[in-house]
């Protein structure tokens, strides 16, 4: 009965934790605009797709996340986009979901370089199931008994709801080299630029921590106009850093590729440097592509049957062929 109750606690205090902590995607290098609005406009087509992630399927701690999202360029205007982001904690019922929509502008500098600002807007909501959690005041050690109702204050003013408006920027520069077929961006986003309020206690204030990117993509040819893919993604939220240093190859329709996942901030003494080895395969058609990878977990957190994640993006023609940008790296 101890042990139960303690991992109860443990699990608890990870979720609440947790909540404050932006989702992840291991194919942001596929759809880049879950790292940033810049992205909006970006490829020669109105697109639209959709991305589910599983996050530990054997742990109590399981979290789903799907992202939807629609990006097209409208000429005179600039690019936009819309996307709608939901992610769900099966022990504590957490939830949290918010849409979005954001602008890119297009601007051309010298030597076939663009470069592309971008604001985002956005509204979100997350909802808790406190009654799962078991609170200090609840806990009777002698008798080996929880008492079902709680006296702390947190447990009285709690809300299961929680709104808040947020505000996102970016920006992404790119240079594609039609006569050596090289693609190259480089970006950075900040993404809760008004710190919004995400606390569930009535008249509490718990800012959210302003989540950094800089992020970088490099395509060249190889071994008969096949493509090879280097990318680099550093973020930062509070106390808590990621560096993802990953390739990937494409043979033809047929994408491979890997990525390490690092930790370089390593915030405890039983941090790890490597966390995961993310692997990818995908498919890719005129109009549709297809990703799949799958984290494994290189750290000591036992058995959680690792990270899931499918990806279907479909490009629906070329409707922004009126891009200036678009028809100048065309050249």
């Amino acid at each position: 009965m101890k042990v139960k109750v303690l991992v109860l606690i443990i699990i608890s205090y990870y979720c609440l934790e947790a909540k404050a902590q932006d989702p992840v995607f291991s194919q942001y290098f596929l759809v880049p605009e879950t790292m940033n609005p810049g992205f909006s406009g970006f490829e020669d087509a109105t697109y639209l797709g959709l991305i589910h992630r599983t996050q530990w399927p054997s742990l109590d701690l399981r979290i789903d996340t799907e992202y939807a999202f629609f990006n097209t360029w409208l000429e005179n205007i600039g690019g936009v986009g819309v996307s709608i982001l939901n992610q769900h904690e099966n022990n504590t019922s957490y939830n949290h979901l918010q849409g979005n929509i954001n602008y890119s502008y297009h601007v051309k500098l010298a030597n076939d370089w663009f470069f592309r600002p971008a604001i985002e807007f956005g509204f979100g909501t997350k909802s808790f199931n406190f009654s799962n959690l078991v609170l200090a005041d609840q806990i009777n050690i002698n008798s080996e008994t929880i008492n079902p109702i709680s006296s702390d204050i947190f447990a009285m003013n709690a809300n299961r709801n929680v709104s808040f408006f947020d505000f996102n920027a970016g920006f992404v520069f790119d240079k594609k080299n039609t006569r050596n077929d090289t693609d190259l961006w480089l970006g950075a986003s900040i993404k809760h630029l008004n710190r919004p309020n995400i606390s569930f206690v009535e008249n509490g204030n718990v800012p959210l921590d302003i989540f950094y990117s800089i992020h970088a993509n490099y395509k060249f040819p190889y071994f008969d106009y096949n493509d090879m893919l280097i990318s680099v993604n550093y973020m930062q939220q509070g106390q808590y850093n990621r560096l993802d240093i990953g390739t990937t190859v494409k043979l033809e329709k047929l994408m491979l590729g890997a990525m390490a996942v690092t930790n370089p901030a390593k915030n405890s003494l039983n941090s790890h440097l490597l966390t995961s080895i993310n692997a990818f395969i995908g498919l890719e058609f005129e109009q549709l592509r297809f990703g799949f990878s799958y984290d494994l977990n290189t750290t000591k957190i036992g058995r959680t049957d690792g990270v899931y994640e499918l990806s279907i993006t479909y490009l629906a023609g070329c409707l922004i062929c009126k891009n200036p940008a678009n028809l100048e790296r065309r050249k």
